[in-house]
C-alpha cells in the first residue's frame, strides 16, 4: 500500500476524527501522580471492532468489552493504567462491570456501549473507591481538543517512556476522512492479535464487518510483527471505532477509495505498532528485520519475528556486534522451509553472507552502523515470492533493571 494515497496530520490525535472527544486524570491507582484513567467517547454510536489477546489468561475487562461489542457498536471506551485487573477471580469481574457501569451512567449511554481496558500489575484487586471517583471526574474534562487526547495518552501509559500517537487524512469519494490511533506498550510485548492496548479513532462511513476485517488483516500486519521480549500479555486489546460523520458513501472493499482507507489505517497501526518496539523496556535501539523470498507470506513472517525475537540477536544489537551467525541459526530454527545454501544476509547497508556463504567487511564499518539508533536486517532466502517486515528492539542491562523490579 502506498504512502500517497493518504496525508499525515503532524497534530492530529486521537480525537482529531469528528465526533470524538477525550479525557484523563490521576485517581490514585499509580504510585506516581501520572494519569492512571482515561476515557474516549464518541457521540454518537460508532460502529465498533477489536482483536485481542490469544493468552488463556485472559483479564476481565476482556470478557466485559466482549459482551459490549457483541452488537457491533460503542459510544465509549475507559481505560486505566497502574492495575490489569487480570488473574483476579470473581471479584475482578465485578470490578470490570462496575467499571462499565459507572463509565455508561456518567457518560449517559447504555452499559452495553462502554467497553473497559486495563494494564498494569497482574494479581491485585482494583481500587475501586478510587477507579469510581476518577470515573466521576472523567465526563468534566472530556475534550474535543489536543489537551484531551494529551491526557488520555498519559493515562494509558505504564513502564512507557513516550506516548504512540499517528493520524492521517484520507479522501473518500471527495470527502476528507481521518484516521488516528493511540497506544500503550513497551515491555510484555509479543502480541499474537494486537499489542498491549490500542485505539483507533475513524469519522468513516463504514461497516463493522468491513471494519473488523480490515482491523484483524492490518493487526497481522503490523501489531502481531512486533515483539519486545517474547511475553504475550493477559490484557492485549485493540479497538477500532468509527464514528460515520464524514458522511459519504459507505467504505467497503468494493468502494473505489478501499485502497486509499485501508492504506491510511495500515499506516496509523505500523507507526504504532513501530513506536512500541522503539520504546521497548530499556530499549536503545530499534531493530527492523525483512525477509524476502520466502514460500509464502506466512513463512516469511515467521522467519522475520524469530530473528526479531532472539534474544542473541538483540544482545548483539545492543553491543553493535555485526554476529550474522545469531541472525542465521533464528533463520534455520523458525520452523519454515529454507534452502541452506542460498541465504543471504544484510546488516544496514552492509553484506555479510551471500550464498549462505560469508563475506569479508568492514567491521568498523558495521560498528559505526550499528551504534545508530535504527539498525536495519535484510534476509534473501531465494526460495519463493514471500516477504514480510518484523519490528523489535535491542535487549540491555535496563530491560533486566525494570522488570526485576516491577511490582516495587
Amino acid at each position: 500500500m502506498g504512502d500517497n494515497l493518504f496525508a499525515i496530520l503532524e497534530e492530529g490525535t486521537i480525537v482529531t476524527p469528528k465526533g470524538f472527544k477525550a479525557a484523563g486524570l490521576h485517581c490514585g491507582l499509580k504510585k506516581t501522580d501520572r494519569h492512571d484513567l482515561g476515557a474516549i467517547v464518541c457521540e454518537v454510536p460508532a460502529v465498533a471492532a477489536a482483536v485481542y489477546t490469544t493468552n488463556v489468561f485472559q483479564a476481565a475487562p476482556l470478557k466485559v468489552t466482549r459482551e459490549s461489542l457483541e452488537d457491533g457498536k460503542l459510544r465509549a471506551i475507559v481505560v486505566n493504567s497502574g492495575n490489569a485487573n487480570a488473574c483476579t477471580g470473581k471479584q475482578g469481574e465485578e470490578d470490570a462491570y462496575t467499571m462499565r457501569a459507572r463509565a455508561a451512567s456518567e457518560f449517559g449511554v447504555k452499559e452495553s456501549d462502554v467497553a473497559v481496558a486495563s494494564t498494569g500489575v497482574i494479581g491485585e484487586l482494583l481500587k475501586m473507591d478510587r477507579v469510581i471517583a476518577g470515573i466521576e471526574g472523567l465526563p468534566g474534562r472530556l475534550s474535543g481538543a489536543r489537551e484531551g487526547a494529551e491526557a488520555f495518552n498519559q493515562a494509558i501509559l505504564t513502564t512507557d517512556l513516550v506516548k504512540k500517537e499517528a493520524c492521517v487524512t484520507v479522501s473518500v469519494g471527495g470527502v476528507n476522512v481521518t484516521i488516528a490511533g493511540s497506544a500503550k506498550g513497551s515491555g510484555m510485548i509479543h502480541p499474537n492479535m494486537a499489542t498491549m492496548l490500542g485505539f483507533v479513532t475513524t469519522d468513516a462511513v463504514i461497516g463493522q464487518e468491513a471494519l473488523q476485517q480490515l482491523l484483524r488483516q492490518t493487526t497481522d500486519l503490523t501489531f502481531n510483527m512486533i515483539t519486545v521480549d517474547g511475553d504475550t500479555s493477559t490484557n492485549d486489546m485493540l479497538i477500532a471505532m468509527s464514528s460515520g460523520l464524514a458522511g459519504h458513501d459507505e467504505l467497503s472493499p468494493a468502494h473505489p477509495d478501499w485502497e486509499a482507507f485501508a492504506s491510511g489505517f495500515h499506516y496509523v497501526c505500523r507507526m504504532l505498532a513501530m513506536a512500541i518496539a522503539r520504546d521497548g523496556e530499556g530499549a536503545t535501539h530499534l531493530i527492523e528485520v525483512h525477509v524476502d523470498g520466502a514460500e509464502t507470506d506466512e513463512d516469511a513472517q515467521a522467519i522475520a519475528k524469530t530473528i526479531i525475537g532472539s534474544s542473541l540477536v538483540k544482545s548483539a544489537v545492543f553491543g553493535a556486534d555485526a554476529n550474522w551467525g545469531r541472525i542465521i541459526a533464528a533463520v534455520g530454527r523458525a520452523g519454515r522451509p529454507v534452502n541452506p545454501e542460498t541465504v543471504d544476509i544484510k546488516i544496514g547497508p552492509i553484506s555479510v553472507l551471500e550464498q549462505s556463504r560469508p563475506v569479508a567487511f568492514d567491521e568498523d564499518a558495521a560498528l559505526a552502523y550499528l551504534q545508530g539508533d535504527t539498525v536495519n536486517i535484510e534476509v534473501k532466502l531465494h526460495t519463493g515470492s514471500g516477504s514480510a517486515t518484523a519490528w523489535g528492539c535491542d535487549l540491555t542491562y535496563d530491560y533486566v533493571r525494570i522488570n526485576a523490579a516491577y511490582r516495587t
